[in-house]
């Protein structure tokens, strides 16, 4: 092949990543899958078409400090102490668990002390952005099992830092042939620049990003030069570029604009990390990875079942049900690009060998592919696995929100899923006309905001079997859903067509409301067993329409204002 100039080279690779990407997205799969086969498929053991090995570095590196950043940005403490203690004890445990077993199973394979550290601590670690974003297309993110599973990231998160500071430290440490000095002046300057970025945020991040917020293009770009100024600097006291952009996110994480932020740096994250896995995979060479495949598949199969293991066993242990202990076990069947960038440091340090990344490597496509499927479809793989999961669930499940909730044996006419804006309205609507209702909500925040305005509410999922069996269907006139299903991302389920077969199943015999905006629907619910289907926009139009040719309006009962961060789930 003629030499390339780099142009000509960076544009064949997005060319392969393109094609890649769109084959993976038919097949339902991250990003982070294709843009490894790119770099796989573009090194010296495929086409070797990666020449601009300086080029692809820099944009690589800046890749990551783009990801660390964006990381730092959502880094907020008080999410941890909200969700309580079992955010901490099950994000610890499951590193603890895995780390230890991981190295273990590493020493059984021959890989040595040293490497099969590296390795168990590479596998301790999660996605957060594959788990967020898979959470997030199937509606679950507010949901109790979501609103957990992100909780232990955040404290993943926390150890990464840990991790790469020792990693960074033990680097210095190394270079200066063991001396002491380098690895107090490492953690000296680590303190110092900690001390730097609390001051920032405590006296100039929030009034400096309200000033940039008038030119938002002005604002992205100062996140971008913080994210790599701060990254160089980490980089230059031996912090590491890594530990470097994470703590700039950390400086805009208090701020009023970090998710306008994040949401714009986004797709350059994205962009810039496909450079990443190209390098990745232009310095890995196919036989060596072939020569690790039995230990990519222990490996794999301990992190996809050992993990969610560990996960429910801890949270059926602390109270929670067996249900969402499950569901929010599956999202750490899988380990993350940090686990290849710190595999990777390891290897630049001189730690460990080029092999071991490629193990690790190896482990990341299969668990990364797997559990994209495991997540996806975490409600059948519930209902499959069912039967013997009642181990892990201690009787009267006491840390389960709806366990507060009123007396299940009270009648209610009404029994409505969905306490957002809408749901919350009908609700309050009824009980101005003195009818019962009992509003249900997978997102604990909106049962608490119901209660608060004197509604009966319960935390429960409309899509599970076992809970929409003790619901008191018997006494009720009417089954409501105010859920509009929003067909994104890689779940296509239809969580209005599951709650009609569930309560037809668990012997409700009265009528079933529904809730749409696509009117092309109405006539498959109708089928599905529905009795009417709400078009709220449709609705409201022919309301207004009344209003305005004269139609005498009924009497308004004063109805509370519903708080507009509400979001409906059921």
């Amino acid at each position: 092949m003629p030499m390339l100039t780099p142009f000509t080279e960076l544009a064949l690779l997005l060319m392969l990543a393109a094609g890649l990407g769109t084959l993976g997205l038919m097949l339902r799969q991250p990003l982070i899958v294709a843009f490894i086969a790119v770099g796989l498929l573009a090194g010296p053991s495929a086409l070797d078409i990666v020449k601009a090995d300086e080029q692809i570095a820099l944009l690589s590196e800046l890749g990551i400090a783009v990801l660390l950043f964006l990381v730092g940005i959502k880094l907020d403490i008080k999410l941890i102490r909200s969700l309580g203690i079992v955010s901490i004890v099950t994000g610890l445990g499951q590193v603890v668990f895995t780390a230890f077993f991981g190295y273990l199973i590493g020493l059984a394979l021959g890989l040595g002390h040293v490497t099969s550290l590296y390795v168990a601590v590479a596998l301790t670690f999660s996605s957060t952005i594959i788990i967020v974003k898979l959470l997030s297309d199937k509606r679950e993110i507010d949901a109790l099992h979501g609103q957990i599973a992100l909780g232990f990231l955040i404290v993943q998160d926390l150890v990464v830092v840990l991790a790469m500071v020792v990693l960074s430290a033990i680097g210095i440490g190394a270079g200066d042939h063991g001396h002491g000095g380098s690895v107090i002046t490492v953690l000296g300057a680590g303190i110092a620049l900690v001390a730097a970025v609390i001051l920032f945020v405590r006296y100039a991040a929030t009034p400096l990003t309200e000033r940039l917020a008038h030119a938002p293009e002005l604002l992205v770009i100062f996140a971008i030069a913080l994210a790599a100024a701060i990254a160089a600097i980490g980089d230059a006291v031996g912090l590491g570029k890594e530990v470097g952009g994470l703590l700039a996110g950390v400086a805009l994480a208090s701020t009023p604009y970090r998710e306008t932020i994040a949401a714009r740096l986004a797709p350059l994250r994205d962009f810039l990390l496909l450079f990443f896995f190209i390098g990745l995979g232009a310095t890995l060479d196919l036989t060596l990875l072939g020569s690790h495949v039995t230990g990519a598949v222990i490996f794999s199969l301990f992190v996809l079942i050992g993990n969610p293991l560990i996960v429910l066993i801890i949270m059926g242990a602390m109270g929670y049900r067996k249900r969402t202990g499950f569901l929010a076990g599956l999202t750490v069947a899988q380990i993350s690009e940090f686990s290849l960038i710190f595999v990777a440091m390891g290897v630049s340090l001189g730690h460990v060998a080029e092999d071991a990344l490629g193990l690790v490597t190896m482990v990341g496509l299969v668990t990364i592919a797997a559990s994209t499927y495991m997540i996806t479809f975490s409600h059948q793989l519930y209902l499959v696995f069912e039967p013997w999961l009642g181990v892990f669930e201690r009787k009267g499940t006491p840390r389960e929100p709806h366990e507060s909730a009123p007396q299940a044996q009270a009648g209610y006419p009404v029994i409505l899923f969905g306490l957002g804006r809408f749901g919350t309205a009908i609700a309050l609507r009824l009980k101005a006309r003195n009818i019962r209702v009992l509003g249900v909500d997978f997102n604990p925040q909106a049962v608490r905001r119901a209660r608060a305005l004197g509604i009966d509410a319960e935390f429960g999922d409309g899509t599970d079997p076992e809970f929409v069996a003790t619901l008191p269907l018997s006494r009720a006139d009417w089954l409501a859903s105010s859920v509009p299903v929003h067909v994104t991302g890689v779940s296509h389920d239809d969580a209005r067509f599951t709650l009609i077969q569930l309560t037809r199943a668990a012997g409700f015999e009265g009528r079933v409301a529904v809730t749409s905006h696509n009117p092309s629907e109405t006539e498959a619910l109708t089928r599905a067993g529905a009795d009417l289907v709400l078009e709220p926009f449709q609705d409201a139009a022919d309301r207004a329409v009344e209003l305005l040719c004269g139609a005498q309006a009924e009497a308004r009962t004063e109805i509370p204002e519903i708080a507009s961060e509400g979001r409906a789930a059921g």
